[in-house]
């Protein structure tokens, strides 16, 4: 079975494991191969929609993991009891939709040892939630496909870790910045292209007109000073 980057990349962070759900879990990709890899014992497809449960169920049997593999059909985490999975995928989805099926499964969520979240928009709102509802970040990684940035967190439930950044680093990863990684001046410079282009936009003259683009011109410029240290 051949994946994409991102599908490696989440099968790249999962810690071996006894069971993990993965929401939304189209074709059955993830779990499928999960189980094929020896990272985990027993999976858990759910998705709240019947076709992609059917196809998933198809490919575990061409894959001969079915007997492994069970297909749930449901919304959320509402699909698996508190304590039944050790690790929890949740990727395909924004970054809104994945923090309110955490807040909404917070029991389970508290019981699982590792949680891998992917958000297809807006990780900045993710990012916030997990830092300020009591998440413990373990990691943050980065891929590029199809001329789209994905970003990764692999997370824990730990309400000791609650804490506040500034907004820029809600949107702009301080793991990721820290760690280096090879992607990370292209993406940065690919948020100055488009902050810029909405500067350029912006032609009234108005004090609110003049606020937006003072804001955005030091964002810009914090942007700048990021890709140095690249």
């Amino acid at each position: 079975m051949e994946l994409s980057k991102r599908l490696e990349m989440i099968l790249e962070n999962i810690d071996n494991c006894d069971n993990l759900v993965d929401v939304g879990t189209d074709h059955g990709y993830i779990p499928i191969e999960a189980i094929k890899r020896g990272i985990s014992k027993r999976a858990i497809a759910s998705d709240i929609n019947k076709d992609p449960l059917d196809k998933a169920k198809l490919n575990s049997i061409f894959e001969g993991v079915d007997e492994s593999l069970e297909v749930r059909l449901g919304s959320g985490l509402e699909t698996v009891k508190v304590g039944e999975v050790d690790t929890i995928v949740i990727a395909g989805m924004g970054g809104n939709l994945i923090r309110d099926i955490l807040e909404e499964g917070k029991l389970k969520a508290e019981k699982a040892k590792n949680i891998i979240l992917v958000p297809a928009q807006n990780p900045e709102v993710l990012r916030e939630y997990l830092y300020t509802k009591g998440y413990e970040i373990i990691k943050e990684d980065l891929c590029f496909e199809d001329g789209i940035f994905y970003e990764l967190f692999k997370v824990k439930v730990n309400e000791k870790e609650k804490t506040e950044l500034e907004d820029i680093y809600y949107e702009v990863s301080p793991l990721i910045l820290r760690s280096k990684n090879p992607l990370m001046k292209d993406y940065l410079e690919e948020k100055i292209e488009k902050y810029n282009k909405i500067i350029n936009l912006i032609n009234d003259e108005s004090e609110s007109a003049k606020e937006r683009k003072a804001f955005l011109n030091e964002k810009v410029s914090i942007l700048e000073n990021m890709i140095k240290y690249c």
